[in-house]
């Protein structure tokens, strides 16, 4: 019998998380699903662990490792569900939210996309708080989403006919690929507001995708300058200003954090890529421009002039 959502979790070294993230599936208020995991050439019992399984709504793909989007784009091929939902083999959901996504979808017939909150746990300094994202139908949507990605892979339900003719996972990136499907998706459709927390992303010792600052800021820059330079009408009322501060002036702002961080390696590398745009003021060039000196050259001028 064909299921109505389609979970797709991609697996790799998974095993220790997996019983909280399937476990979330598993209890969840809406049951009319599959649950496609894929096992990306894990070498830990990640496999083991989902054998154990025996709920026929869990589905195992095996396959050598390619990477995060390859195997979400094997969970698609073999979806069978008429919507999409993803979720991490790190992170979890509450138990309706699949009832309450699916429930916003069926009472919007346009929309194509139902978002939801989300919150970060296992972060410090007040950075696990609770977030409901805004309402992009009411905001200046295409600003809005060109400032930065809208929500975590998780923290939506989708059309299944219109995220594979969006053409699914782009594999050149490694962060950001998600961002740049979004974008294409909610740019040409409809999308809906679920305004609870719902989500949860889980932050770990293990290896993340996000832990790369460099490669994460380098990816959504590319994920936003190619958007703009396949729908130049779509983000052509913006005006080139509001576009650049978007794109190169969100760049920025990732080089500033390291810095501040004194993450000064993250810092020159990310400087340098905005100086090569040629973006920013007189005061943003004076702290980009050393970042072209040695390092223990820019870290005595810091020393010195702070």
């Amino acid at each position: 019998m064909t299921p109505t959502i389609s979970i797709i979790m991609p697996c790799y070294n998974a095993a220790t998380h997996l019983p909280q993230s399937v476990g979330s599936v598993l209890t969840q208020t809406f049951n009319d699903w599959e649950l496609i995991a894929v096992d990306d050439g894990s070498s830990d019992d990640t496999l083991a662990w989902l054998q154990t399984h025996t709920d026929p709504r869990l589905r195992i793909h095996t396959q050598t490792n390619q990477g995060v989007s390859a195997a979400r784009n094997t969970g698609l091929r073999l979806a069978r569900g008429r919507y999409i939902a993803f979720l991490d083999a790190d992170d979890t959901w509450a138990p309706t939210f699949l009832e309450k996504l699916y429930r916003a979808l069926q009472l919007d017939a346009d929309a194509v996309l139902s978002y939801c909150g989300w919150q970060n746990i296992g972060l410090s300094g007040g950075q696990g708080n609770a977030y409901i994202p805004p309402d992009y139908e009411k905001e200046n949507k295409i600003a809005t989403m060109l400032n930065s990605c809208p929500w975590p892979i998780h923290a939506a339900l989708t059309s299944a006919t219109i995220i594979k003719s969006a053409g699914g996972f782009s594999h050149r990136f490694t962060n950001a690929e998600d961002y740049a499907l979004w974008l294409n998706i909610a740019s040409h459709h409809k999308i809906t507001l679920v305004a609870e927390v719902l989500a949860f992303y889980h932050h770990h010792t293990g290896s993340q995708a996000s832990k790369n600052r460099v490669k994460a800021a380098y990816d959504t820059w590319r994920v936003k300058r190619e958007f703009i330079d396949q729908w130049p009408d779509i983000v052509k009322p913006l005006g080139a200003q509001r576009i650049n501060a978007l794109t190169h002036g969100e760049l920025l702002k990732r080089a500033y954090t390291c810095y501040w961080d004194r993450d000064m390696e993250a810092a020159r590398q990310i400087f340098r890529m905005v100086m090569k745009t040629g973006y920013g003021s007189i005061k943003d060039w004076k702290y980009m421009l050393p970042s072209l000196l040695p390092l223990r050259w820019h870290n005595y001028l810091i020393k010195i002039f702070g």
